[in-house]
């Protein structure tokens, strides 16, 4: 039979998705909504990293979680596994190229499971739809555009990665490479050569610099700066009526005795 999988659809909108071609008519999840208002970074790579690749990008996934970042990526395998595990299931969202319904690919059923439980999981695909050749592609966009910068970690020229990588470009996010050696990893190669990438040499001055960037992108707004100071309910109806029915079902205030309170 299985295990069962409850979902729901987002009723919010997500202006980080606007930088898409067309934003998704529905949005399917499973999990934390709040994953949603942190810092996120976008990682992304060869489904067969070496063994440099795959030390680096667990250790990268891993201390930017502890940074406070969530890391956005597919569930495939390869990369995009390491970084999911990297990260913590609770500290990270997987885009899947799939129904959310469905665990794609079956080897990481227990990884998707994990972050169903623990983080949070999207798709806009309709539930049962199986993975496709185009919806990985579909799906990549969403990865790419939840974060504020994409990291590839490894990439082959002409790979799934490196479209990932002109959706990126398309949307004006930067974009940071691990260095390789000679004909490893041809297409991060490629774009550090045509200035279209960062190398990352240090990871702990990588994740101290990123993360105080992306931190510094998710800033408060008037609603939110305006519910820590504690309001009561019906101050907040009256000044932001819209805004807090949003935050209710996002998760991102409770009200406590009378008092909104923001998680």
């Amino acid at each position: 039979m299985g295990w069962p999988v409850m979902f729901d659809t987002i009723p919010f909108h997500l202006d980080e998705l606007d930088s898409m071609t067309h934003y998704p008519k529905t949005l399917f999840y499973n999990g934390s909504l709040e994953n949603l208002f942190r810092p996120k970074v976008s990682i992304v790579g060869t489904r067969k990293p070496n063994p440099y690749t795959r030390i680096m990008t667990h250790e990268l996934a891993k201390k930017l979680s502890m940074a406070g970042v969530v890391i956005v990526s597919g569930a495939a395998a390869g990369v995009d596994t390491l970084a999911h595990y990297g990260a913590g299931c609770e500290n990270t969202i997987a885009v899947l190229p799939c129904g959310i319904d469905l665990r794609y690919p079956k080897a990481n059923t227990q990884l998707i499971q994990s972050i169903e439980t623990n983080g949070l999981t999207l798709s806009q695909f309709e539930p049962s739809f199986e993975a496709r050749a185009w919806s990985f592609v579909v799906r990549n966009e969403i990865v790419v555009a939840l974060g504020e910068c994409l990291i590839v970690t490894e990439a082959d020229i002409d790979s799934g990665s490196m479209r990932s990588v002109e959706y990126a470009l398309e949307m004006g996010k930067q974009i940071y490479v691990l260095p390789h050696r000679i004909r490893e990893s041809a297409g991060t190669h490629q774009l550090l050569a045509q200035g279209k990438a960062v190398a990352i040499e240090d990871i702990d001055m990588f994740v101290a610099n990123i993360s105080k960037t992306v931190r510094n992108a998710v800033e408060d707004t008037p609603f939110l700066a305006f519910c820590r100071t504690s309001p009561s309910y019906e101050e907040v109806m009256v000044k932001f009526p819209s805004e807090i029915f949003e935050a209710e079902l996002s998760g991102r205030i409770d009200v406590r005795n009378g008092r909104v309170v923001v998680v």
